[in-house]
Order: structure tokens, then sequence, then C-alpha cells
């Protein structure tokens, strides 16, 4: 019961110094309790004026008091700790530095919890409970807390900024309005504030509208990435199969064709060591007969002779022709070029079938905007840094500006010969070739330009057609004229309507076929659009009658 009676009034055994819990708590001659350090700090902050005064009640007192301890005081605050009594804030509602600190605590100070837009003073819980429970601070204005209040504060007047000047579009205080802005418009800063919230409340409704839109887009995308790993599992698992299949069928072809070669080999070998065998049983009789006869021949008497010769046998006939005519060892050459025919014939089909595969292969079509849709912005996404190539410039044209600004001039150029080099024509292409998805701008100065690009093998030497940007079929072309546009491409030359402007911006789409001209001012539009399909890598290009530069966009 007394301890849910002290916890209401817990600020009773609060420091009013440090706002913690009382620690060695002592009294000063006006009867106010502090820690005993907290007072002694603060009266040490006081020596040079030899006056000590009470913090709460502001008393003074010389010479500096004696501080004694209150007893009574201590003895309760221990049995407070002892119930478990939390009198000071957690660390963590003291002001830390990057925290917007109560004006009104001493000494350690506390976050503060709002601002008052009329006090101009920023307020921890316990300091702004007089906004909430005095009826004259209910107009006050508290926001959260602001390091900043003192930036309402006019530093001419010294009054609280609460106008708005349109005219000068700053904020002003009521003196500013009837002096150095006089005769301005200005409203207040609520009306103003109003308006522009309102304004505000617009650009996020389509902020969000866009989010919006875009995580559908990224939702769609991820489908997209899904179904493309999905496909491509699935291919890679079918072919893996088929693969597997086809090593299956080529190792039983293989086992077949050397059971079968070992087979005939077995046959044929044992055929010919018959007839070997045979052969060397025959040389064997041979040989036996030829030692009788050799013998025989050897007898010396006549009659011994006669007597023996008639009971030696005589030769048969050979069973073998007497020469055996083989063919050259090429046995099994049949089936060396029957399988090698096997390998040719398969490797035309994978070849084949490989560059059937790779022409099949199509850039994925993520669902990017739709280029009529597509803002600058939207662009800029995919803008390239370009710079001409001196080598192909003709030698009318002065390239500058980090040979990004190709003029006219009348004094033809020193430039050494190149193959590369645009010999008559007045034109020049650049370094980068243009690949995927590029955009890039050019500025018109002085007479017209021609916005261009080109594959590299256009020739170069010569006035033929062949030579000149949109003339032939290697190039497009965007003549930009100070008041119309043509569009040009293998010597078709197509009128186009649209705003003038010196500023013109190209889009190529490389895989798609794309190319894209816009006219570019504080909007945007488009001039001509080609479908087509490119066969090699792009240059940009300019047919130069004044000046033309590319903008560096990034």
């Amino acid at each position: 019961m007394a301890q849910k009676g002290v916890q209401l009034d817990r600020e009773t055994f609060s420091c009013p110094i440090c706002l913690d819990l009382l620690k060695d708590p002592v009294a000063t001659p006006c009867g106010h309790s502090y820690c005993k350090n907290c007072i002694k700090d603060h009266w040490d902050t006081e020596d040079e004026r030899r006056i000590h005064s009470c913090p709460q009640c502001r008393k003074s007192f010389t010479p500096r008091p004696e501080l004694l301890k209150n007893t009574m005081l201590a003895a309760l605050v221990e049995e407070l700790k002892k119930t478990g009594l939390q009198a000071a804030p957690a660390d963590h509602c003291y002001a830390g530095p990057e925290d917007v600190a109560c004006d009104v605590c001493t000494g350690r100070k506390l976050r503060a919890l709002k601002s008052c837009l009329v006090c101009l003073v920023s307020y921890c819980e316990k300091h702004l409970q007089p906004h909430f429970d005095i009826p004259a601070y209910e107009k006050h204005k508290l926001v959260e807390p602001s390091k900043k209040l003192q930036e309402n504060i006019c530093s001419r007047h010294d009054e609280v900024m609460k106008m708005f000047c349109r005219t000068d579009q700053q904020c002003i205080c009521y003196l500013c309005s009837v002096e150095e802005h006089k005769g301005h418009d200005t409203v207040s800063a609520a009306a103003e504030r109003t308006e522009r919230q309102r304004e505000l409340e617009g650009s996020r409704q389509n902020i969000q509208q866009r989010i919006q839109d875009r995580e559908e887009d990224v939702k769609v995308l991820q489908q997209e990435v899904e179904a493309i790993n999905g496909s491509a599992d699935e291919a890679v698992e079918h072919s893996e199969k088929i693969f597997t299949e086809l090593i299956r069928l080529m190792e039983k072809r293989r086992s077949d064709v050397k059971q079968q070669v070992r087979s005939q080999q077995e046959t044929e070998v044992s055929r010919v060591k018959e007839l070997q065998e045979k052969l060397e049983q025959e040389i064997t009789e041979l040989k036996r007969k030829d030692a009788e006869l050799k013998k025989l021949s050897h007898t010396e008497d006549h009659n011994q002779f006669l007597h023996n010769y008639p009971s030696l046998s005589a030769l048969s006939e050979s069973t073998h022709s007497s020469s055996i005519n083989l063919c050259p060892l090429k046995y099994f050459e049949d089936v060396t070029a029957a399988v090698s025919e096997v390998r040719d014939k398969l490797q035309d089909v994978l070849r084949e079938t490989w560059t059937n595969i790779s022409l099949t292969e199509t850039e994925v079509n993520v669902l990017l905007p739709q280029t009529e849709n597509m803002t600058r912005a939207d662009f800029l996404r995919y803008s390239c840094d370009i710079t001409l190539d001196p080598n192909t410039a003709n030698t009318s044209l002065l390239l500058s500006e980090g040979n990004r600004k190709a003029t006219l001039v009348l004094k033809q150029r020193s430039y050494s010969d190149h193959p590369d080099r645009f010999t008559e024509w007045e034109q020049v292409l650049s370094r980068e070739s243009l690949t995927g998805r590029c955009y890039w701008e050019v500025v018109r100065r002085g007479r017209d330009v021609g916005v261009a690009v080109a594959y590299k093998n256009i020739s170069r030497a010569g006035s033929s057609h062949e030579c000149g940007f949109g003339f032939n079929d290697k190039s497009w072309l965007l003549d930009c004229d100070i008041d119309s546009y043509t569009f040009h491409h293998n010597n078709v030359k197509t009128p186009v309507s649209g705003p003038e402007s010196s500023r013109v911006g190209v889009y190529l789409d490389h895989s798609a076929g794309i190319l894209s001209f816009y006219s570019v001012s504080e909007t945007i539009t488009l001039l001509h659009r080609v479908q087509t399909t490119f066969t090699q890598p792009l240059y940009a290009g300019l047919l130069v009658y004044g000046t033309g530069e590319f903008c560096k966009l990034k």
C-alpha cells in the first residue's frame, strides 16, 4: 500500500539536477535536497562569483554552506531501492549526440519529446506537461523534436517567420512583408504549406502508382525468370537424357563391332593355323624322304643301291597349291571404313543440328517499357559516351571537345592518309561500336547536320552513293535542317514531321532491330522509327554542313 503511494509521487525522491534517484542525499539551508555530488559540482561552477544558490528556488548563500547528509531521506531512498522503485529514467531516455535535448533540463538533459513552434523550445516529457495542463498553451503548435527551431526566426527582425513570399520563394516574418517584401505576393506559411501539401500528395500518388506499376513489372519479370529457368532446366534434362541414350547406343554399337571383329579374327586365325599345321607336317615328311634319298645316293655299292631303290616309297603329290596367294593385310579395313563413315555422318548431323540450335536462340523479351511510352529518363538508362574517330573524319571536318564535336571548315585539315577516312563526303564515324540497347543525343549548331548510324564496312573512298550516309543499304540517316527533317536509307528519301529542336536523341535496340530518332527539348517526341534486322555492329555517324556535337549524358 505504501509502495503504491510512493510510486505515484516518484519525483519526490529524484534529484532535480540529474533527475536520477537521489544518491547520498543532502539538504541545502533552504530545504531542497540533491545528490551530494550534483549540488557540489553545481556550486563548484559558482565559486568564482563567491555566491552559491539553490538550483530550484535560486536563494543565494554566502559563504558556501556546509552540506549535511539527510539521513532520513537517505534511509527512505535505500528502502525504496529494495522495493524495486526506478525513480530515474532509463539511460535510453537521456539525449544522445544525435538526439534533440530538452532545453529546460539542467544537468544531464533528457531527450526531447516535442518541440513547440510558438515557444521555439524543445521539451522532455516532464517539462512538456504544462502544455497539456495550462489553457494558455492550448494554441501552441507541438511538432516532432527539431534542432532547427532557430531557423524559424527572422535573422533581420528576430521575429517568428509565419508568412511566405511567393515572389521570392522564401519564408518571412510580418515585418518583412511590410518592408523589403512590400508589394510581393505573400500568404501565410500555413496557406502555402496547404497548397504545397496538395502538390506533394499528388506527387506521392504518382510515385506510389509508379511503384505499384514497377512492382507488378518486377513480379512479371520474376515469373519470366522462373519460366526461363524452368524451360532451361527442362531442356538440359531432356538433352542429357537424349545424349545419354545416344552414348549408350554408341557404346552398344562399339561393343558389337568389337565382338564381331574378334569373332571373325578367331575364325580366320584358326583356319590359317590349321593350314599352317598341315604344311608343317608335309615339310616334315618331305625332309624325311629327302634324308632317305640322300643316304641312298651316298651308297657306293651299285648292287646294294639297285636293290634298295625300289623299296623307297614314291613321293606323294602335295594336296596344297605350290604357292599360297595371300591378299594384302586388309581383312578389317572395311570395318574401319564403315565406322569412319558413321563418324563422319554423325559429325555432319551434329554440326548441322547445333547450327540450328544456335540460330533459334533469341534474346529473352523481358518486360521493359515500350519505346512509345518511354520518357527521356528511361532512355538515359541506356546512355553511352560516344567519341568520334579521327581516322574516319573527312579532311574538311575539325574535331574538338575531346573528339565529340565536328565542324565543317573551309581550310582542309592535314590529316594523315588512312583507309577508314571518308575522302569526299563530309562525314565521320564513332570509335565505339554499338550493340544491345544504346541512347545518345546530338546537338546541331548552324546549318543542317545528318545524324546517322552505319556498318563499319561502308565504302570510304570516292563520292558515290556507296559512301554517303543514307544512300545505301549499310547506313541510316536523319537529316536535321533548321526547320525540317528528312530520313534517308538505301537512297530512299522520307519526309519527317515533328517539333523543331536543335537536339536529336537516337535510341538503338540492336537485337530487336529498332532504331528511333527523337526531338529533344523540354519533352521528347518521336520523329521516325525503323524496324529492321541489323546483321553487324553499328557505328554512330555525323554528316556535317555546320557543327554537330555528341552530348555528354552521364
